[in-house]
């Protein structure tokens, strides 16, 4: 049996998984999760230690592996995360008493997650068409809002595991349609003084929040305006196209034959944004390839605490290639 700590290291919240791998298991078993506010600790090591202040399932000196998922570009051994006072690098962990370590981006963790127990639960927006159309071993992809607007792809290695590909595509310049959306791009080139509209501005909480004040002239935190989007219809209804059509361009750039899944907080606590009929109808839009997109797997997953189980699998897979 080996011990694997499993951490999604947010910008407000880090959630750390307690994990025991047993054997040939297809996946390690979950002890318990323990959420700390991440601001509230000056440190990476200030964070593990508070996390180890207290009982837990295993100490830090018996665990295996500990797996960050950290939210930003990983550099071998250390990251820089944009929404976090201090950078995380792995050498730190052993102040704490934890040894052989492993750093991935936070949305490779969503991607792994999407092989785990953490989606069970996903509701599916577009079901596969055809079993045959869907190649069972493909491209996965992963998209998903919250602060930004995070992207991954999960292909298969060809030894039984995944290699997930992490991408900044949330970055690329946003395509926008017809004279109104141009519109809204310039509206937030000007509020937010980008040099081009990308994704992360458009399809994200913040975008949210720019959308509707451009939409309705009323401003809003997303967290203010959550609970109001049932009375706001064209809110929804452009976000909604917004989404899709970020979903589908990188579904297309991937070929995601094996399913696109969202991921983040702006869907999971707003589900109407791709739950609405717009949503689809936009996903499948394409000169090309509307039969594929329209049968392709699109499932939205909720669970909140998946980071976790994605850095277990991906700790799993090495443990068992250094065995």
């Amino acid at each position: 049996m080996q011990q694997i700590l499993a951490a999604d290291i947010g910008g407000t919240y880090s959630r750390f998984g307690f994990f025991e791998l047993q054997g040939e298991a297809d996946e390690p078993n979950l002890l318990s999760i323990v959420r700390l506010p991440t601001l509230e600790s000056e440190s990476l090591v200030a964070l593990l230690a508070k996390l180890f202040s207290e009982q837990r399932p295993f100490a830090a000196s018996s665990c295996d592996l500990a797996v960050l998922a950290v939210p930003g570009p990983v550099q071998g051994r250390f990251c820089r995360p944009p929404n976090i006072k201090w950078n995380i690098d792995l050498h730190d962990i052993t102040k704490v008493g934890l040894g052989r370590g492993a750093l991935l981006n936070d949305f490779a963790a969503q991607a792994f997650a999407c092989r785990s127990r953490a989606v069970r639960e996903a509701r599916v927006l577009q079901a596969s068409r055809s079993a045959a159309q869907i190649t069972a071993g493909g491209t996965l992809a992963v998209i998903g809002a919250g602060t930004g607007l995070g992207h991954c792809a999960l292909v298969p290695d060809g030894r039984g595991g995944h290699l997930a590909v992490p991408s900044e595509a949330g970055h690329v310049a946003f395509p926008f349609v017809g004279d109104n959306e141009h519109a809204y791009g310039e509206y937030v080139r000007r509020v937010t003084n980008l040099a081009y509209c990308h994704g992360d501005a458009v399809v994200s909480g913040p975008g949210l929040s720019r959308l509707h004040a451009f939409l309705t002239g009323e401003v809003l935190t997303p967290a203010a305006l959550s609970p109001r989007l049932p009375n706001h219809p064209r809110t929804v209804e452009w976000f909604a196209r917004f989404y899709a059509r970020a979903a589908r361009n990188y579904a297309l750039a991937v070929l995601a034959l094996g399913g696109l899944y969202i991921s983040g907080g702006v869907a999971a606590k707003n589900p109407q944004l791709v739950g609405h009929p717009a949503f689809l109808e936009e996903f499948r839009l394409s000169p090309s390839h509307s039969e594929l997109l329209s049968g392709l797997p699109v499932l939205l997953n909720i669970n909140e605490d998946s980071g976790v189980y994605g850095a277990a699998i991906f700790g799993a897979q090495r443990l068992r290639r250094r065995a």
